[in-house]
């Protein structure tokens, strides 16, 4: 993506089935729970770095030993220092004593971080900045195993200041206002609750203390303590939770906005926020991995019985399409069709803004993760041409040469690899021409590929910002003086903040909401912006299931293709002399390239919970009063 689009986070974990001698035996070390949540976190790194953290929790071992290890960090390359962490602090105890490299029992009474049970996380911060106490996964301890709770989560609440309240209500004192926490000691309250209720029922049945703890383990209803926790909650999420005697649930939002996915053997229960992942760190098959339902919780009790249990009322799927645009792995088998689709499915639009001139047009991407679909645009590209050489062949009827026929058959479309990203340039300038000068050079192109009476067509995830585009891509570009630039962007135009894990807070940012600015103002029609102002304003009070989107009405005036012409009228500077053109993909193609995930809000406004309604009203009203803040 140009545009540098922060978003997301992962989760991992593994709860092993076996005794750690199993392992052991079979593979060598007791520690391959902490080499497979090594390998999960690894490979979804893609889904942040800002942070990463692990915990995990021991089984079989006496009171007054530690159950619980927990390791978090911050640095640069947060996985590589959470798990170089770890392998320092085990090399050590090992070489203090040698002797029991091979004692099972002994590693795991005494050796931190091998377990029974682990979670991982990696984290991008969309809310609450990068320290330390920001990491997950989030510890909330206690005496009684079974009331301490380890929480880490792929999530934005859009209600946080609610459930803050909520919490205050209910008469605590969070220490924190980030959702992580309030949704932490939701799910805190009422795992306490419960844990009096069961109590309860134990003392009835004539058990004293000690002996009420292992019934309390036994019978605490998982699938309760959720369904009271989350009754309020409204966002996307999956949110993963560990309790200090070995039960283990992942919560999916009713949505399924936020993904998860899971696999079960008789040796592990693994989930990771990613299918490939699954497939590739457990060696299995892909119609072994299953998503965990929407509304509903992958409950693990420390017996190792697994159920999938209904936690609220399902809602209509809006699984997030930008999963699938940009942020999963392309090496998953769906979203690699998926992104292909997207690049066959925008080329009609490319076809006509070249008048089906492919023998004078020369197609590339934006490295790298837009190469996919320039596979599929490359597809569609040689089907085509293909066709035209069909008919030139038939239109001969038979009497053409030889030679000429070779002449036909030979042409090939143009794809070659134009624009290549240069390593991070650091702007250490501080005079905006300078560090403007510098932003240009983040890209560098291939000479002597392009023809002046070519069309230059490359293709990106997305059109965001712009920023990048206007500064930096289409300058270049232009240095090898294309007849034409046709900027592609396989995502619709994105018109509408998201308020559910991706750093899309501000409406003001995003170049499709300017250049309709723009076109308000040139057709007289500005006020519209002061009546949506007006129309936000007033009904900012409003509950969230009565607030409505009139930031609608901002676009309503004009075609896509009307806000498409502005946009590469904004992106085109004095200096750039080629014709420029954005073409973006329609949103009922996008649709039908991914018909598994149709949340589209941030490009249609239709958002799949309430909370994003009052998040767009919000959004706006800060843009008309020129308040930089986020919206949630």
């Amino acid at each position: 993506m140009s545009d540098t689009l922060k978003h997301e986070c992962g989760i991992a974990m593994v709860r092993l089935l076996k005794p750690l001698e199993y392992y052991k035996e079979k593979y060598g070390t007791a520690f391959y729970g902490v080499n497979k949540m090594y390998l999960l976190m690894e490979k979804q790194h893609n889904r942040g770095q800002d942070g990463a953290g692990m915990a995990s929790i021991k089984f079989n071992v006496e009171p007054g030993t530690r159950y619980i290890s927990r390791i978090r960090s911050n640095k640069a390359q947060p996985i590589q220092d959470v798990f170089g962490q770890i392998n320092q602090r085990v090399n050590t105890i090992f070489a203090e004593n040698p002797d029991k490299k091979d004692d099972v029992q002994w590693q795991e009474e005494n050796m931190p971080y091998i377990g029974n049970l682990f979670l991982g996380h990696v984290r991008y911060g969309t809310y609450g900045g990068n320290s330390i106490e920001n990491v997950h996964p989030f510890l909330r301890q206690s005496n009684w195993r079974h009331q301490s709770l380890i929480v880490a989560g792929n999530f934005n609440m859009t209600n946080s200041s609610q459930l803050m309240k909520e919490l205050i209500d209910l008469g605590q004192h969070p220490k924190e206002s980030t959702d992580t926490v309030t949704v932490m000691e939701k799910i805190g309250h009422f795992l306490e609750d419960e844990v009096a209720d069961t109590y309860l029922e134990a003392k009835n049945k004539g058990l004293n203390k000690k002996d009420s703890s292992p019934f309390i383990e036994e019978n605490l209803d998982i699938q309760r303590i959720l369904q009271r926790s989350s009754r309020n909650w409204d966002g996307g999420y999956a949110m993963a939770g560990l309790l200090g005697h070995g039960d283990a649930f992942v919560l999916r939002d009713p949505s399924a906005i936020r993904p998860a996915f899971y696999y079960k053997d008789e040796e592990v229960v693994v989930v990771a926020s990613e299918r490939p992942v699954i497939q590739t760190v457990f060696n299995v098959p892909i119609d072994n991995i299953k998503e965990i339902e929407r509304g509903h919780a992958l409950i693990i009790k420390k017996s190792g019985e697994t159920s999938m249990k209904p936690v609220m009322e399902q809602r209509p799927k809006k699984a997030c399409s930008f999963e699938r645009i940009y942020f999963s792995r392309g090496s998953d088998a769906s979203i690699y069709t998926e992104r292909k689709n997207l690049g066959k499915f925008v080329f009609p639009e490319v076809l006509k803004s070249i008048n089906s001139d492919l023998e004078n047009s020369v197609f590339t991407y934006i490295p790298n993760t837009a190469e996919t679909s320039f596979f599929g645009m490359m597809e569609a590209a040689e089907d085509v041409l293909n066709q035209q050489k069909t008919d030139a062949i038939l239109a001969g009827d038979g009497k053409l040469s030889k030679e000429r026929v070779i002449e036909i058959l030979s042409k090939r479309p143009r794809f070659e690899k134009i624009a290549i990203k240069d390593a991070k340039l650091r702007t250490f300038i501080s005079d905006d021409s300078s560090r403007d000068d510098l932003v240009a050079h983040v890209y560098d192109v291939t000479y002597g590929v392009v023809k002046p009476t070519d069309n230059l067509v490359i293709i990106d995830d997305s059109i965001v910002r712009g920023t990048t585009l206007k500064k930096s891509i289409i300058k270049i570009l232009d240095r090898l003086h294309p007849k034409k630039i046709v900027i592609v962007s396989s995502a619709p135009q994105i018109r509408y903040p998201d308020c559910y894990g991706i750093d899309m807070a501000r409406i003001g940012d995003f170049i499709a909401f300017k250049a309709a600015l723009e076109l308000l103002k040139e057709t007289n029609q500005y006020h519209i912006v002061y009546d949506v102002y007006q129309k936000c304003k007033a009904q900012q009070n409003n509950i969230d299931t009565d607030i409505v989107n009139y930031i609608k009405e901002i676009y309503a005036p004009f075609t896509d293709q009307q806000i498409s012409a502005k946009i590469a009228e904004m992106l085109k500077t004095s200096e750039i002399k080629a014709e420029v053109e954005v073409i973006y993909q329609p949103v009922s193609e996008l649709h039908k390239a991914c018909p598994d995930n149709l949340g589209d809000w941030y490009f249609t406004g239709d958002y799949p919970t309430d909370g994003g309604h009052r998040v767009v009203n919000q959004a706006f009203i800060n843009f008309y009063e020129g308040n930089n803040k986020r919206a949630y």
